[in-house]
């Protein structure tokens, strides 16, 4: 079945005029494997302020009306990548977005709870990463800057209904090209993109399944529906000793 896909990023901010996952989700979009050839992959690079994602966040899920949503940030000062489990109801009121602009309240939601927990399978994200050599951890807080209240508003917007599985992960800060010796070699953005690439396919694997679970009880309740009635026939004589049925 086919399947598509949202894949965002953030561009440059204060403190990270390099941010990887500007490039990351073109690059995963680009990817030529079997197992992608009926995936609709739509890449995004959200400028990083509070406006951009508040502006263009709802337009492209009711555009794309992806199966998977997969959201990546980076964290500058994290040595491994982190599958974030939650969001929360919080923004930092002291550092600026791209924008030079502060938030007015520190929480994103004032009525709502104070937690958004994701429904993607994480520890098997965990292990699709790690079984690629690159360091990851799960993680229950994804911050208060862009990066958890972006995963705030995904998961606020697909709540109910047939929704789409979604994943926030934050990557770490990693060089352009390897260093020498290999012994000090730090990673690179070819390393993330296997990273990368491992997530997106283990969130395909569980949305085909997802589908299958969907189909399969349809089919169930069709089956399973009684068959229209009859109602039983009278034979009576006719002209000439035909039998004429009547209902």
């Amino acid at each position: 079945m086919p399947i598509t896909v949202l894949l965002t990023g953030f561009g440059p901010f204060p403190g990270a005029p390099f941010n990887p996952t500007t490039a990351l989700p073109g690059q995963l979009a680009a990817r030529r494997r079997p197992a992608l050839a009926d995936v609709t992959r739509i890449a995004h690079a959200f400028r990083t302020s509070y406006a951009a994602v508040e502006r263009e966040l709802p337009a492209l899920l009711e555009r794309v009306r992806p199966d998977v949503v997969l959201l990546f940030g980076v964290a500058p000062r994290t040595k491994y990548l982190r599958i974030e489990t939650r969001a929360r109801n919080a923004r930092s009121l002291l550092f600026c977005d791209a924008d030079g602009r502060r938030p007015g309240t520190s929480a994103i939601a004032p009525k709502e709870p104070t937690t958004r927990s994701g429904q993607a399978p994480h520890r098997i994200l965990l292990a699709a990463v790690r079984a690629k050599r690159f360091p990851a951890r799960l993680s229950p807080s994804a911050g208060r800057y862009l990066c958890n209240f972006i995963y705030w508003r995904a998961l606020e917007a697909t709540r109910g209904g047939r929704t789409p599985l979604v994943q926030f992960i934050h990557v770490p800060m990693v060089r352009r090209a390897p260093t020498r010796p290999a012994s000090e070699r730090r990673l690179t953005p070819a390393d993330l993109l296997r990273a990368g690439e491992a997530v997106l396919l283990a969130m395909i694997t569980t949305a085909r399944e997802r589908q299958r679970q969907e189909v399969v009880p349809a089919a169930v309740s069709i089956e399973l529906q009684p068959a229209q009635k009859r109602e039983p026939q009278q034979v009576v004589a006719g002209r000439r000793g035909q039998r004429v049925a009547q209902r």
